[in-house]
C-alpha cells in the first residue's frame, strides 16, 4: 500500500479545507502516515478504522490533484488535534489551543460544548449559564448551553428545558476518546431519564473535531437513539433540536446579526418553521464578523429539516414540529421509534468568518454531502 497514488477531483464544487477519506485496509489507529504530492506538498493523515482520513486543499471546479500515499511521516510537535480530561469535562485543543470543552457531570441536567472559540480566538456561543454576569449577555432560557442536543417531549417527558419536573440526560461511559493530526473524538454512551428518575432511552453521541489550517473549524456531529427501553415517541413540539446552538449575544439577529439558510432566507420570519438543507447565523463579536453554520445529512429523518431559529440567538435542527410550524394542531410532527430499533442524525457544524456570503457557506455544504471524488490510481 505504501507508494500508492491517490488521485483527488473537485467533480462539480470548488472545495476548501475539506474532511474527506477512502478506504485503506491494513492499517493501525494511530500511524504516523501521509500524503505527499507531486511537488512535495505534505499533508498529514489519520487512520480510522480501516478509512484513511485527510484535509483536502483547496481545490477549484474541475480540478484533480495526485498524491503519493506515505507511510513515514514525521507529524510536527504540537500541530494535533489532543483531548484533555477534565473533571466531569474533555477539552478539544487544536494545535495547542482551546477549541471547544464537552462537558458532562452531573451538575448539569445534558451535556453539552462550550466555549466554541472560532476566528480571531471569539466565542460564537453564548457564555450563560455556565459564566455568568458576562457584561452585555442575555440571561434567557437558561437550557440553552451553548451547543447541546435535546427534546421537550420524549414519551411525554421533558427533556429540553430546566424548569421544575424536567427530565434529565446521564452520561454513562466514554466508548472513544481519541486525538491525532486530522482530528480528535469522543463518543460519549448516555442514558435518557425521564422525570422521575426511569431510563427512557440510550443514546450514543459522537463528536469529532477536525484539525483545518486557517480560521476555520468544523465538528461532525452524530447521534444515535436506541430503544433499549421499549418504544420512544418524539412528540410532536418546537421546544428541542437534535443539534442546538445558542450564540453569541452580540450576533442576536435582534442586535444586527443574520440568519440565512440555504436558498436564501434571512431573518427568523424566513427560516423559523423552514426546511432547508442548511441553517447560518452570523454577526459582530468583539468587531469581527464570525458565523457558525449547521448543515442537515441527506440521510436524517424529514431531510431537509426544519428550523427552530429565533431572533434572540437560538439555532436548532428540530423535524418534528409540525404543528407550530403549521399552525396547524391537526398536524402531528412525532415520531415513534420501536421497541430495539436505532434513529441516527449527522449534522456538520461549521464555525468560519464573515457571514454565509462571504464564508461560501453553499459550497462548504457541498464539500459535506459531495466531497472531492478519490480514487487509488
Amino acid at each position: 500500500m505504501f507508494g500508492k497514488r491517490i488521485a483527488v477531483t473537485a467533480a462539480r464544487h470548488d472545495i476548501a479545507d475539506t474532511p474527506v477519506s477512502m478506504e485503506m485496509r491494513g492499517l493501525r489507529d494511530g500511524a504516523d502516515v501521509g500524503l505527499i504530492g507531486l511537488h512535495g506538498v505534505r499533508i498529514p493523515a489519520q487512520v480510522d478504522a480501516g478509512r484513511l482520513v485527510w484535509i483536502c486543499e483547496p481545490m477549484s471546479k474541475g480540478e484533480s490533484r495526485e498524491y503519493r500515499f506515505s507511510g513515514k511521516f514525521e507529524i510536527p510537535s504540537g500541530s494535533a488535534v489532543e483531548l484533555i480530561d477534565g473533571d466531569g469535562s474533555v477539552e478539544f485543543r487544536i494545535a495547542g489551543e482551546l477549541f471547544t470543552v464537552y462537558h458532562y457531570g452531573e451538575e448539569h441536567a445534558r451535556p453539552f460544548l462550550h466555549p466554541i472559540i472560532g476566528p480571531g480566538g471569539n466565542g460564537v456561543t453564548r457564555n450563560y449559564p455556565m459564566i455568568k454576569d458576562v457584561p452585555g449577555e442575555t440571561t434567557d432560557h437558561v437550557h440553552h448551553r451553548s451547543m447541546w442536543v435535546a427534546h421537550g417531549d420524549v414519551n411525554g417527558s421533558d427533556n429540553w428545558s430546566e424548569q421544575a419536573g424536567h427530565a434529565v440526560q446521564r452520561h454513562r461511559t466514554f466508548l472513544e476518546k481519541s486525538g491525532g493530526p486530522v482530528f480528535g473524538r469522543i463518543r460519549a454512551l448516555n442514558d435518557w431519564l425521564d422525570n422521575e428518575g426511569r431510563k427512557v432511552l440510550e443514546e450514543e453521541r459522537t463528536i469529532t473535531a477536525y484539525n483545518l489550517p486557517g480560521s476555520s473549524r468544523v465538528i461532525d456531529l452524530r447521534v444515535v437513539f436506541r430503544a433499549t427501553e421499549g418504544d420512544i415517541r418524539f412528540g410532536d413540539t418546537k421546544e428541542g433540536g437534535i443539534c442546538s446552538v445558542r450564540v453569541a449575544t452580540s450576533m442576536d439577529g435582534n442586535k444586527g446579526g443574520l440568519i440565512t439558510n440555504a436558498y436564501g432566507g434571512v431573518t427568523e420570519v424566513e427560516n423559523w418553521g423552514k426546511r432547508a438543507q442548511w441553517c447560518d447565523y452570523s454577526g459582530v463579536v468583539n468587531g469581527r464578523t464570525v458565523g457558525i453554520s449547521i448543515f442537515d445529512n441527506p440521510s436524517n429523518f424529514r431531510y431537509p429539516t426544519y428550523w427552530h431559529v429565533r431572533d434572540y440567538g437560538l439555532m436548532t435542527a428540530n423535524p418534528f414540529a409540525l404543528a407550530a410550524y403549521k399552525g396547524d394542531p391537526s398536524r402531528d410532527g412525532s415520531y415513534v421509534v420501536k421497541a430495539g430499533e436505532e434513529f441516527a442524525f449527522s449534522y456538520r457544524v461549521y464555525i468560519h468568518d464573515g457571514d454565509a456570503s462571504s464564508a461560501h457557506v453553499g459550497e462548504r455544504y457541498h464539500g459535506y454531502i459531495n466531497p472531492p471524488v478519490v480514487e487509488v490510481t
